[in-house]
C-alpha cells in the first residue's frame, strides 16, 4: 500500500494510525492517549522494559504476559491493553516506542496542536517553558504548542528546538563550533 503520508510509510505508523482510528471510533481517544503517555514514561524510565519489548529471544507468549501484566497494573483501558496484546502476539513490540510517539503526534495533529521537541542544557522551569511556548505559538499561527523537553548537558547552554521539519539550534556548542570554523578560515 503506497502512501504520501510519511507516518503511514512505516510499520509503527500503520499501527499507530490504526490505534488512533479505533480509539476515535470507540470514543476512547482521551483514555488511550493517557495510556500512551504513561507507557511512554515507562519506556523512558526502564531499560529493562525496553529490552523486553525489543528482544527477539523472548517468546511472543512471554512478551504478551509481561505487557499484559504491565497494562493491568497501570490501569490501562481495555482498548490499550488489547492493542498491546496484539502487538506481542504479532511480534511487533520492537516498534512500540515509535508507535507511541507517532500515536501522540497523530492525536496532537487531530487537536490542532503542534509538538516541539526541545533540548536544553538544564531542566526548564515553568516560567521558561511558558515563555518558550508563547514564542513558538507565534511562529505557528497561534496554534497550541506542546513542548516535550529533554536535557543534554553536552549542548553547554541555549536550546535546540525541533518542530516538524524546522529546527532552531541556538546551543552554545553549535555557536562555539561555528566560531571555531570561522577562526580557521581567517588563518
Amino acid at each position: 500500500m503506497a502512501t504520501d503520508e510519511p507516518i503511514m510509510a512505516t510499520v509503527a505508523g500503520r499501527y499507530a494510525s490504526a490505534l488512533f482510528e479505533l480509539a476515535k471510533d470507540e470514543r476512547q481517544l482521551e483514555a488511550v492517549e493517557k495510556d500512551m503517555v504513561a507507557l511512554d514514561g515507562m519506556l523512558q524510565g526502564s531499560t529493562d522494559l525496553v529490552r523486553m519489548v525489543r528482544s527477539p529471544v523472548i517468546s511472543a507468549e512471554d512478551q504478551g504476559k509481561a505487557i499484559g501484566a504491565l497494562a493491568t497494573s497501570a490501569g490501562f483501558s481495555a482498548l490499550s491493553t488489547n492493542f498491546l496484546q496484539l502487538l506481542a502476539k504479532s511480534r511487533r513490540l520492537f516498534a512500540l516506542g515509535d508507535m507511541v510517539k507517532l500515536f501522540r503526534q497523530i492525536a496532537a495533529r487531530h487537536r490542532g496542536e503542534v509538538t516541539a521537541d526541545v533540548v536544553s542544557a538544564h531542566v526548564l522551569d515553568e516560567a521558561q517553558r511558558a515563555a518558550l511556548e508563547d514564542a513558538l505559538k507565534g511562529t505557528v499561527g497561534g496554534r497550541h504548542v506542546r513542548i516535550e523537553t529533554r536535557v543534554d548537558p553536552a549542548i553547554l547552554g541555549g536550546l535546540v528546538v525541533k518542530m516538524g521539519s524546522r529546527m532552531i539550534d541556538s546551543s552554545l556548542r553549535t555557536k562555539l563550533n561555528s566560531l571555531k570554523t570561522r577562526m580557521k578560515e581567517v588563518r
